[in-house]
C-alpha cells in the first residue's frame, strides 16, 4: 500500500513538472486542452508564429504600428478573431469573409456581403496597412485609427450585425457570447494574463494581425535591394518595366491647359514609393460615383497600399477605386490619363487639375503598357499562401 502511495505522488508530481515546464510539450495539453482541441496544430501556444519580429527591407521607413507593436502573441489571438464567424450575429461572416487572402486580403467583388445582404462599399485589401502615414481606415477615413476601425464593422447592422440598433444585438453580447467559448477563455489568459474579454484588447489584436500582413517579395523588392534609391534602374528589369517605373515615380510637366508636355505622369504623387502608401493629404481622385454609379461622392479619399494589386498569376485582386467601377489596370490608368471637372466635384485633388484644368497626360499606348507592366512588379506571392496568415480553424 505504501508502494502504490509513492507511486501515485511521483505521477502527480511528474504532471505537475511537465506542467510548469514550457518546453517539454505538456503545457498545451494541461494548461489550454481548449486551444489544443480546436486548433490542433495550427496553433502551438510553446512555438508560435514568427509576427513580432519578420523581416523588413531597410529602405521601408513608415510605421504606423509604433502605439500598438506587434506580438507574436497577440497577433495569434487576432488571427483567430479575424476568421472567427462568431464575431457576426448569424455566425456567418468573419472579417476573413470579406477581407480574403486569396484576393491579398481585399474583396473580388463590388459590394461586399455582410449579414443583412451587401455593404455599402468592397472591403480594400489590407496588404502593407502598418507601412503607411495615413492612420485613418475606410473609404471615407471615418476611423481614426486602424483599431479603432477593428471593430466598427462588428457593431455595424448590414456587416457583422451587433449594432445594438435594428433589433440587433449589442457588442456587450458579443462579449458575453466569446465568454462563453473555452478557448477565447484560454487565449486571452494566454495574451493578456486574464480571461477577461474587453473591446480594446479585441482591437489590439485584431490590429496586431492586421499589421502583421507584409508583402515585400515582389521584384520590385528585389530591383530595389540592389540600388541605392528609387530612380535608379533597376537590374532586373525589363527596359518596360524600367520605362513605367520612371513615368510612375516623374512629375509631369504641362502646359497652361493643363495638357502634359513632358517628363513622367506624376502617379509617386499620391502613391509614394517605396511603400506606394497613399498621401494622406488626398483628396478626391476624380470617381464621384457611388457604389451604384450615381450620385456625388466626394469624401471617399483613402486608398490602400498599391502593392499587390495582381495575384501571383497576373489576375487583378480587387476591383478598383472606392466604387469598384474601375475592372482592370487598363482602365485605371485610362481614368488618369484624362482627368474632366465634373460639376459640383468641389473636392477634386489639386495634383489631379494643374492651373485649374483636369489633367491631360496624353500618354501613348507604349507608356500606357509600360506603366501597367511596373505595377504588376509590385506583388509578392508569400502573403497568399503562408499559413500563419490563413485560417487557424
Amino acid at each position: 500500500m505504501k508502494t502504490n502511495r509513492v507511486l501515485l505522488f511521483l505521477f502527480v508530481f511528474s504532471i505537475i513538472s511537465c506542467n510548469n515546464d514550457s518546453d517539454d510539450g505538456y503545457e498545451n495539453i494541461v494548461s489550454y486542452p481548449s486551444i489544443l482541441a480546436t486548433f490542433g496544430n495550427t496553433i502551438d501556444t510553446d512555438n508560435l508564429d514568427n509576427y513580432a519580429n519578420q523581416t523588413i527591407p531597410n529602405y521601408i521607413t513608415k510605421d504606423n504600428g509604433l502605439i500598438n507593436p506587434i506580438t507574436d502573441k497577440g497577433a495569434t489571438l487576432g488571427r483567430v478573431l479575424f476568421y472567427d464567424k462568431k464575431l457576426s450575429s448569424s455566425n456567418s461572416i468573419a472579417c476573413a469573409s470579406c477581407h480574403k487572402q486569396s484576393n491579398a486580403f481585399g474583396d473580388n467583388v463590388i459590394a461586399s456581403t455582410g449579414v443583412n445582404g451587401t455593404t455599402g462599399r468592397h472591403s480594400m485589401r489590407l496588404i502593407n496597412a502598418r507601412f503607411s502615414n495615413e492612420t485613418k481606415f475606410f473609404w471615407d477615413e471615418r476611423a481614426t485609427t486602424l483599431e479603432i476601425q477593428t471593430t466598427m464593422p462588428i457593431k455595424d447592422h448590414g456587416e457583422m450585425g451587433f449594432s445594438g440598433t435594428n433589433g440587433d444585438l449589442s457588442f456587450n453580447d458579443l462579449i458575453i457570447k466569446l465568454n462563453e467559448v473555452a478557448y477565447y477563455k484560454e487565449l486571452f489568459s494566454f495574451v493578456y494574463g486574464s480571461e477577461e474579454i474587453t473591446e480594446i484588447k479585441i482591437q489590439n489584436a485584431l490590429a496586431q494581425f492586421i499589421r502583421s500582413i507584409q508583402s515585400f517579395d515582389s521584384k520590385y523588392d528585389a530591383g530595389r535591394a540592389l540600388v541605392a534609391n528609387d530612380n535608379q534602374a533597376f537590374s532586373n528589369f525589363t527596359q518596360q518595366e524600367n520605362l513605367g517605373k520612371n513615368l510612375f515615380l516623374s512629375p509631369p510637366q504641362f502646359d497652361g491647359s493643363g495638357s502634359r508636355i513632358g517628363g513622367g505622369v506624376g502617379c509617386a504623387g499620391c502613391h509614394r514609393a517605396p511603400e506606394f502608401d497613399i498621401d494622406p493629404n488626398t483628396l478626391n481622385n476624380g470617381i464621384i460615383g457611388t457604389i451604384n454609379g450615381t450620385g456625388i461622392d466626394l469624401t471617399n479619399t483613402r486608398a490602400p497600399s498599391l502593392r499587390d494589386l495582381v495575384n501571383p498569376n497576373g489576375i487583378l485582386n480587387t476591383t478598383l477605386m472606392h466604387t469598384g467601377n474601375i475592372p482592370n489596370l487598363q482602365a485605371a490608368i485610362g481614368h488618369y490619363n484624362t482627368i474632366n471637372l465634373a460639376p459640383g466635384n468641389t473636392n477634386l485633388d489639386a495634383r489631379l487639375q494643374p492651373g485649374g484644368n483636369g489633367q491631360q497626360l496624353n500618354m501613348t499606348g507604349a507608356e500606357m503598357s509600360a506603366l501597367q507592366a511596373f505595377l504588376i512588379t509590385l506583388s509578392g506571392s508569400d502573403v497568399y499562401t503562408n499559413s500563419k496568415w490563413s485560417s487557424p480553424f
